[in-house]
């Protein structure tokens, strides 16, 4: 029987490692502080729940925000003192207090443009800069002061106060900054940002003026100067706090610094397997979710579901968690992002974009599909029941024999993205004027799970395809073998599909296919004809497959009703493709699938003008992926190496990495070797290319 813990007061409870809480009722209750690490939580009721800090936490919270707030109007005063020294009689302090003021500004530009990590490289990079200017400064008063003498000293003492202040200046602004950013966001999460706020600007405003009293009382323009950049330095914390509080991206690593700070000794569910667990309308503010298990999760009006510590999980993104909390995510897009497991029953997602994200395990039931780019997407044990997907795109997404299609509400759907001259590419059914009546779309694509697929990729011998195809059927008569399609794929290669019974194993057919087509078609022609002698089945056949290479697509035989879903791949043990001459091609939608989740590891570039590894093989993968002068075995190949490349590029200096890189690339260009000098792809990975080999320094 399970556990009720409604409505009850559990502020800092242990329930860390539990195994007895699955189907646990802790809805109204009080969890403020609970730890539930790595406890077995499956479907458990937290609906109405309190999670977050417990009374004690946010008083300590408080204080250390109080003394970062000083530490902080300290350091902010000191920036302030030393832009003043612009005003001092002493060239060496004008020197110093003209750095401070040239490097503050370039930071505070920087830092708002581009966000804290840009604006910390820049200062860098001018304090570095700044230091050999004084130092070589210094090198040339040096050699006059052996000729001036005492006075070639004293500028020579100047030059290193200089020196000295400018690092003086760049260790202060850097704890000043960090300081009064720290603040600011600890005490927004920790909802005492009003107080943290106040006695940052308090005690800024308090040291600029104690400083500008003491340090440059006879300078009234120095006094001024101090107070003014003091208090800059505080409101561009505020405004930091502001954007970062906002989800402004360029500001991610403060927030995720801040949320961390407030979440510690918050609710924890670290590790815990929280599987089919309802937080509806839960209060979850500081709570730490890393490394939790949230498959089938419900979030339904989560309150502060955007101050939790996400780690990993898929509640990291903003746009995300809005959707698990509104359900609504029309025109959105969730490109490449891992979605698996997630809970979206009953969303609208009517015209989002799903392209080559991982929606495998998701909870779609219900929900609105319409229009919904579903080019590459995972969707393995995806439950679609009661889906719509009418309009829905898609060109190679990634369904398997496990994917729940049951009810799924389509009145038709596109086998390709829409281009400008292709507004409706491949609609199916293919007469505009007719609709999937109801449980037709299943129908629809359930035939590619009973079919073996027979690739051939060098050079077709119909009549060995006949002879082996023959053998087979006689040979596994229980498989009830039937060819019901015939696919063109380039000038001499055809997949050959045929249906099979319920239950086949399909790997094994199609090995022993493959084994005996390659012997026979090592034979000769006369070695042949002795094989198929007064057999008309295999002469029949033969001569469908020479005139299916002949024809533009496809061929089917006979009264079955098969349609043209070349655009589909599916993946699963269960639907297995031989090639002629050894190994199996890979499902094109599932590597393309990979290929994009190993890229979203990436980091982003720095640099919006200078793409790093991940834009460029980005931009690659899409190349290769739209390509119509490319073979889909050649794509698969293709897209396997921009993987090679994707992974090699988390660590792109180390040698491994580098020879990974080298041979990734040799194999790319082998592949794309025999395509036309004008087709698009050639021109495209001309300059892709060389770009990715330098930065994997392999010049």
């Amino acid at each position: 029987m399970a556990l009720d813990f409604s409505g009850q007061n559990l502020r800092g409870r242990n329930f860390k490692g539990r195994q007895d809480l699955a189907g646990a009722n802790f809805s109204y209750a009080d969890i403020r502080g609970a730890n539930f690490t790595n406890a077995n939580l499956t479907g458990a009721n937290f609906s109405h729940a309190k999670a977050g800090l417990q009374r004690r936490w946010v008083i300590g919270l408080v204080l250390v925000s109080f003394l970062l707030s000083a530490l902080s109007g300290f350091f902010s005063a000191f920036n302030g003192y030393l832009v003043s020294l612009i005003f001092s009689s002493s060239i060496g302090n004008q020197i110093v207090g003209w750095v401070a003021l040239i490097i503050l500004i370039a930071f505070y530009f920087i830092k708002i443009r581009q966000g804290f990590t840009a604006g910390v490289v820049a200062v860098a990079f001018a304090f570095a800069g700044v230091v050999a200017v004084a130092f070589a400064f210094a090198g040339v008063v040096a050699f006059l002061g052996a000729v001036a003498g005492a006075e070639g000293i004293a500028v020579i003492f100047s030059g290193a106060v200089a020196v000295a202040g400018a690092v003086a200046f760049a260790f202060a602004f850097a704890v000043a900054f960090a300081g009064a950013a720290a603040v600011t966001f600890a005490g927004a999460a920790a909802v005492t940002g009003t107080f943290a706020v106040a006695g940052a600007a308090a005690f800024t405003f308090a040291g600029a003026g104690v400083v500008a009293y003491t340090g440059a009382a006879a300078f009234t323009f120095a006094g001024v100067a101090a107070f003014t950049f003091a208090a800059a330095g505080t409101l561009l914390s505020i405004y930091i706090a502001w954007q970062a509080m906002k989800g402004n991206e360029k500001h991610s690593l403060i927030r995720n610094l801040a949320i961390a700070f407030a979440a510690t000794g918050g609710t924890s569910f670290r590790g815990a397997d929280l599987t089919n667990a309802d937080f509806t309308q839960a209060r979850l503010k500081s709570t730490d979710f890393r490394n939790t298990i949230l498959i089938y999760s419900c979030w339904h009006q989560a309150k502060m579901l955007d101050r939790v510590r996400p780690g990993l999980t898929y509640l990291k993104n903003p746009q995300v968690r809005q959707l698990l909390v509104t359900g609504q995510g029309q025109d959105t897009k969730f490109d490449r992002e891992n979605l698996r497991g997630i809970n979206l029953q009953k969303a609208n997602l009517a015209d989002a974009s799903f392209i080559g994200a991982d929606l495998s395990e998701a909870n779609l039931q219900d929900a609105d599909l319409s229009r919904a780019k579903l080019k590459q997407t995972q969707l393995d044990a995806t439950d679609l029941t009661g889906a719509t997907l009418t309009g829905a795109f898609i060109e190679d997404w990634g369904i398997t024999r496990e994917t729940k299609l049951h009810g799924v509400r389509c009145e038709y759907v596109f086998m390709r993205l829409p281009t400008k001259e292709d507004p409706d590419p491949l609609r199916k059914p293919d007469n505009k004027q007719e609709v999937f009546a109801d449980g037709d779309f299943a129908d629809f694509i359930q035939p590619i799970f009973d079919t073996l697929d027979l690739y051939h990729n060098q050079g077709v011998d119909p009549r060995a395809v006949a002879i082996a195809f023959k053998n087979l059927a006689e040979n596994h008569p229980e498989a009830q073998l039937e060819i019901v399609a015939m696919e063109k794929r380039g000038d001499d290669k055809i997949l050959l599909r045929a249906k099979t019974a319920v239950g086949s194993d399909k790997s094994q057919l199609s090995a022993e296919y493959f084994d005996d087509y390659n012997q026979l078609k090592a034979l000769s022609q006369t070695q042949q004809l002795l094989l198929v002698e007064k057999d008309n089945y295999i002469s029949d056949l033969k001569n469908m497959i020479t005139t299916a290479l002949q024809q533009p697509k496809f061929y089917t035989q006979g009264d079955t009703n098969v349609s043209d879903i070349s655009g589909i791949n599916i993946q699963g043990s269960s639907n297995v493709s031989g090639i002629a001459g050894g190994g199996s091609v890979a499902n094109l939608g599932t590597i393309s699938g990979n290929v994009s989740i190993a890229l979203n590891q990436l980091p982003d570039a720095t640099d919006v003008d200078k793409p790093g590894i991940k834009e460029l093989l980005t931009q690659l993968q899409e190349a290769i992926s739209q390509s119509s002068d490319l073979p889909e075995t050649d794509k698969a190949d293709a897209l396997i190496q921009i993987q090679a490349l994707a992974e090699a590029g988390q660590n792109p200096q180390e040698s491994t990495k580098q020879k990974t890189a080298k041979n990734a690339i040799t194999m790319l260009k082998g592949i794309f070797s025999g395509l036309p000098a004008i087709a698009t792809l050639v021109e495209s990975t001309n300059k892709l290319l060389p770009a990715i080999a330098k930065l994997f320094t392999l010049g």
